[in-house]
């Protein structure tokens, strides 16, 4: 109980300087640098944000989602971005796109890609990572599929990783009933890329919850990043059995956080309860009325920002036998509309471009 109120305390005060800064948010120069990087014949890309101040940077690795690539943890727009953030609160701040992804090699076969490769693209870029920062292990950070992803790679590599940050983790799969998956390649669409925002009673983006052109940057980004197509490998692993435990929350050595909106279709607060229960060191954080694109929505960005770096600059401890809320904190920002679109795009299967 102690902790969480001196949590809550940080989250608070990082609330009010973040605040303050907002008018000058990112003042200081960002310098961007593509690194290469090479696995099983195929170029990654693989980029770092940091500022140009003087003073070390701690090293962290942002891994993406289902259908598209590391653009969006840079929605530049105001002080939406969080790779932006995060370099100018002193860290190198990595952006890995997964082969076949964004602005890594293309792959011929979409399958190739799964969650299990796809752990092991992260594995190379961590390698690369703590190579040219001169560190044993880096923290990571994995939204929506990306804790698949970055999950399964920490449990194999509890080495190379210093605390792990799991945003709106697929626990299991979000569908009730397995679906089968038979082509390669999705089909990106206007409707898919907006189907992680929150939705009015008709349909359309709630533009209450997500300003406007934080929605139209990261909808451009999708079309200039990813284009029309992106591999299914784990949208197939993800939808073959509704009972599968897709992180292997068991496994994990890392203090790591979990972060999740009580409005998420994909994400649900219940499965992420059941997963802290097996994580050796592990705290839920719930945000009420925020969904899976929390770190886009307005009433909801800067607590999500406050919340992360809260956990990544705070103080080890022991793992703690867990009851059934231990270690789990909501934090109350209001009640808003789910987004079922989300859910709905899980369900395309077009064909292949």
């Amino acid at each position: 109980m102690l902790r969480s109120i001196r949590s809550s305390i940080r989250v608070l005060a990082l609330l009010v300087i973040l605040g303050l800064q907002s008018t000058f948010a990112f003042a200081a120069d960002i310098q961007r640098t593509v690194f290469p990087l090479e696995r099983n014949g195929i170029q990654l890309f693989l980029e770092r944000y940091q500022t140009t101040d003087a003073g070390e940077k701690k090293p962290i690795l942002l891994v993406h989602g289902l259908t598209y690539s590391s653009h969006e943890f840079d929605v530049n727009y105001g002080d939406y971005s969080l790779a932006r953030f995060l370099a100018s609160n002193g860290y190198a701040v990595w952006l890995l796109d997964i082969a076949g992804y964004g602005r890594s090699q293309k792959v011929e076969d979409g399958f190739m890609p799964n969650s299990d490769y796809a752990a092991e693209d992260i594995a190379a870029a961590a390698k690369r990572v703590t190579e040219i920062s001169k560190t044993a292990k880096l923290d990571v950070l994995g939204w929506s599929w990306g804790t698949v992803t970055s999950g399964r790679f920490a449990a194999k590599y509890p080495e190379l990783v210093n605390r792990l940050v799991l945003f709106a983790p697929i626990v299991v799969g979000p569908l009730p009933e397995p679906v089968e998956v038979a082509e390669p390649f999705n089909v990106n669409t206007w409707e898919g890329a907006a189907g992680d925002f929150q939705v009015k009673a008709d349909g359309s983006i709630d533009y209450d919850i997500v300003e406007r052109p934080v929605a139209d940057t990261f909808l451009s980004n999708c079309w200039r990043y990813d284009g029309d197509g992106s591999p299914n490998g784990g949208r197939r692993d993800i939808l073959r059995d509704p009972t599968v435990r897709l992180i292997p929350t068991a496994d994990i050595q890392a203090p790591t956080l979990m972060i999740v909106g009580d409005k998420d279709p994909l994400a649900t607060v219940e499965r992420c309860k059941e997963a802290l229960k097996t994580l050796r060191e592990g705290k839920l954080e719930v945000i009420e009325g925020a969904a899976h694109a929390m770190l886009m929505e307005k009433p909801y960005y800067k607590k999500f920002q406050a919340n992360v770096l809260a956990f990544l600059t705070s103080t080890p401890s022991k793992p703690v036998e867990k009851s059934s809320d231990s270690g789990c904190n909501v934090v109350g920002l209001g009640t808003s509309v789910v987004s079922v679109a989300a859910l709905a795009s899980l369900y395309r299967m077009n064909k292949t471009r």
